[in-house]
């Protein structure tokens, strides 16, 4: 791939009307970076009013309707086709990206062998981080969760809150399959993760990276921080999953998950343990025991999907 002047070109999805304010201040974060954007993009996803709020509040970004389905993959790829940089970079619209945000990024596509890039996702709770709540689950809420790289490295797919990727990799192999991931406020997912295998399967020798350093900061709404959605945002992974798998075969689709499977989360359970015993922590045993109920919530919603479908 070639790798001339980095341009990126900034596509912040939205929807919600009670997330207006959290979208101006994710369209500030962008217009605050120290290396400016080529162009921001604001695709309103089926929200005439909140589309007219935003065009006329910020006249210098470009505000668009959702051309595509109704949902995230939708309005990211209607993004992608108006996108006029060489990079399309990706932003929640209630994260807010450190001012370095782009320098980082832009930094990295000086390798022509890098086809994405993404970053650090930072949690902010609406008051004290629950203490049930298992980092290594951290994703349920869309962040960087324990498990993850902690220095710059390649890996399968970066958080979809924040993440790039060069324009041309889309001419080659399309944009964001559309049925897969979130609509509206729903809990599903895997619309990047079954992207970037995709993008592996045509490029195999090319590269995304995760650079821990590039952050964003992203709103976990109070509602996220229960156990009735954790059980949903899992269930619902699982479920998207299985549509994954279906495009990108087993292999390439769960090769994360298995390390992740047989590592990460019984590590996650045994420092739980520790921690109730030897630093008298009553809620490490609620965290071990969160990882338990995530991979069964998780599991039952892929095989579960996969019953269904096998029935019908």
């Amino acid at each position: 791939m070639k790798s001339p002047e980095t341009l990126v070109s900034v596509v912040i999805c939205a929807y919600s009307d009670e997330r207006e304010g959290q979208l101006c201040v994710a369209l500030d974060s962008i217009q605050a970076q120290s290396q400016p954007a080529f162009e921001i993009i604001a695709v309103i996803d089926h929200n005439p009013r909140l589309e007219a709020a935003i065009r006329s509040a910020y006249p210098a970004i470009r505000t668009v309707a959702n051309a595509g389905t109704r949902g995230l993959s939708g309005a990211r790829n209607t993004g992608l086709k108006l996108a006029k940089g060489n990079i399309v970079a990706f932003l929640d619209d209630d994260a807010i990206a450190n001012p370095d945000w782009l320098s980082r990024m832009s930094r990295h596509y000086r390798n022509p062998s890098i086809m994405g890039v993404g970053g650090g996702v930072i949690p902010i709770w609406p008051g004290e981080r629950p203490r049930w709540f298992p980092e290594e689950f951290n994703w349920v809420v869309g962040c960087s969760y324990r498990g993850q790289p902690e220095e710059t490295k390649p890996v399968r797919n970066p958080i979809g809150c924040n993440m790039s990727f060069r324009r041309e990799l889309f001419g080659h192999i399309g944009g964001f399959t559309e049925g897969i991931g979130r609509a509206g406020a729903d809990a599903a997912g895997c619309e990047e993760t079954e992207f970037c295998i995709r993008a592996y399967q045509a490029h195999p020798k090319a590269l995304i990276l995760y650079d821990p350093d590039m952050k964003v900061h992203h709103h976990v709404s109070n509602d996220r921080t229960h156990l009735a959605y954790f059980r949903k945002r899992c269930m619902a992974e699982g479920r998207s999953k299985t549509r994954m798998v279906r495009n990108v075969g087993a292999s390439d689709g769960l090769s994360t998950e298995r390390r992740y499977l047989t590592r990460v989360l019984p590590a996650g359970i045994a420092r739980g343990l520790v921690d109730t015993v030897s630093k008298f922590d009553p809620w490490g045993l609620a965290r071990a025991l969160g990882i338990v109920a995530g991979v069964g919530f998780t599991a039952y919603g892929y095989f579960g999907a996969k019953l269904s479908r096998g029935r019908s």
